[in-house]
């Protein structure tokens, strides 16, 4: 599967979103069209083998062959016996007429090296087949049905206020705690050095010299004067994982990579403030459309702590970026609604 689980999801729903695609049954509702005849059919191609979808694929992967098995079986084994009637006697030590062996008896290679033992045969072929599908490790996003740490809340194109087009990092979540994020898509003008001294701050001296170059930004509403940091070096002393590839906190440690160049300023974004989110606000906020939430590769979280800018990416942008790779509807929101980027005064 890998080191990044959520690449080896990610895939998943990239080949059912092709299978689905190609089954024809996967369209954009109009506005005003019968969502519910959509949601059916999506239902179907999903549920039904011989509908496509990624059940329907995969079950196509393991029944390679299978209606010819049988006869090809019976086929072989006369030949096989017919063989053996015609041909002189051999010798034992040739192997032949062995534990149940004849001469055409093989030793068959499998297909897939699954040595776990906790992993049946259909799975080894999701995770070691040749996946049929190309995922773009650098800029892939897919809506999600639940809300984990290290997915991304993408705001509503209708949501105004400082939360107005605003990517939003989760990176605690917890029914009965309550959640807390941070936003990634807000970069202050000017470097740390200039904002970290606009006011009072828990950003010291040693911290302004080693990452005096870093950029800054608007985390959320809540505890303003505290500053965190955001970044893919790895996980150091301090230091927690929220996803695959990317971390928050250890800035201790960090200086000391930056002092020994393992680690370049630009490479971590300093967060302002975060957002937090009491027991149930959430899942409240979710169920009325307020946010999309998505998952999405390390550089698309990591846009403004370092992470290589491509050809296909839209840099100033990264709300309708992902909306973009999130793909079906969302391409139209991206469309329709982008335009002021990420680099904007707060309203």
């Amino acid at each position: 599967m890998g080191e990044d689980w959520r690449e080896f999801r990610a895939r998943l729903v990239a080949r059912e979103r092709a299978s689905v695609g190609d089954s024809g049954s996967e369209t954009t509702t109009p506005p005003g069209g019968d969502q519910k005849k959509q949601q059916r059919q999506r239902s179907s191609a999903r549920g039904d083998p011989s509908s496509g979808g990624i059940f329907g694929a995969i079950t196509s992967m393991f029944s390679k062959g299978g209606g010819e098995s049988s006869s090809s079986s019976s086929s072989d084994s006369a030949t096989a016996t017919k063989a053996k009637r015609n041909s002189p006697p051999a010798d034992i030590f040739d192997g032949d007429s062995v534990g149940g062996a004849t001469r055409f008896s093989k030793i068959g290679i499998p297909s897939s090296s699954c040595s776990d033992p906790f992993m049946d045969d259909e799975e080894c072929h999701i995770i070691y087949d040749e996946p049929n599908v190309k995922l773009d490790k650098h800029r892939w996003a897919h809506p999600l049905f639940h809300v984990e740490p290290g997915c991304i809340l993408v705001a509503n194109e209708k949501l105004g206020g400082v939360f107005h087009q605003t990517v939003v990092l989760i990176i605690d979540h917890n029914e009965a705690a309550g959640s807390t994020g941070m936003v990634i898509n807000r970069p202050f003008p000017g470097n740390l050095i200039k904002i970290a001294s606009d006011g009072d701050s828990n950003i010291d001296l040693s911290l302004k010299m080693a990452f005096g170059k870093a950029t800054v930004a608007y985390g959320g509403p809540v505890m303003q004067d505290q500053f965190s940091t955001l970044h893919g070096f790895g996980e150091v002393m301090g230091s927690k994982k929220v996803c695959p590839g990317v971390f928050v906190g250890g800035s201790n440690q960090l200086i000391q990579e930056v002092r020994r160049n393992n680690l370049h300023p630009t490479e971590v974004l300093f967060v302002k403030g975060h957002a937090a989110w009491v027991p149930g606000q959430l899942t409240r906020e979710i169920e009325k459309g307020v946010w999309y939430v998505a998952a999405a590769s390390a550089d698309l979280i990591l846009r403004y702590a370092g992470a290589p800018v491509l050809k296909d990416d839209n840099p100033s942008d990264l709300w309708a970026d992902i909306l973009s790779c999130m793909g079906d509807k969302f391409v139209n929101i991206a469309t329709a609604h982008s335009g002021r980027g990420d680099e904007r005064m707060l309203p």
